[in-house]
């Protein structure tokens, strides 16, 4: 290796993490300062259906919490399949969401149900992962499977 030949390989392999650290702090240097209303956060499918809504969790209302968090009243998120279709709809009161990490939790009610409306789940506490399409309900869990979707048939 040339005599500072390391300094610039030191350089560019900070870079990616230099830009990276800058686009969280400009992400949480330009959260409102105050109360928000009808708060929206989108993720989408790889391509090649970039272009499709992945998950979409929304809320009635919004406000800044310390440690780039956010206070969520009205929370929902919704879930389509690659199609746009529909696939689950989560609700609850109020949560706690992690924008940079876009993770929402809360000790509090939750309610899921499919689109067909023939699932519905509620239970109390979860933690949804946002980019992973992830939902825990903690406790307390009970679920409701209207007639006609499994067949419990004999062969």
């Amino acid at each position: 290796m040339k005599p500072g030949a390391g300094k610039y390989f030191f350089a560019a392999a900070a870079l990616p993490v230099f830009l990276a650290a800058a686009d969280a702090r400009a992400q949480l240097e330009s959260l409102p300062l105050g109360y928000v209303t009808n708060f929206s956060s989108v993720t989408y499918f790889e391509p090649p259906h970039e272009q499709q809504v992945k998950a979409r969790l929304s809320g009635a209302e919004e406000t800044p919490l310390p440690g780039g968090l956010l206070g969520v009243k009205q929370l929902q998120i919704e879930s389509f399949n690659v199609a746009g279709k529909l696939e689950m709809v989560v609700r609850a009161p109020q949560c706690t969401y992690a924008l940079l990490d876009h993770v929402a939790s809360s000790p509090g009610h939750l309610e899921l149900q499919t689109g067909d409306g023939k699932f519905h789940t509620e239970g109390e506490g979860f933690l949804w992962r946002q980019n992973e399409s992830l939902l825990i309900i903690s406790n307390n869990v009970h679920t409701v499977i209207k007639s006609g979707i499994l067949n419990l048939s004999a062969p």
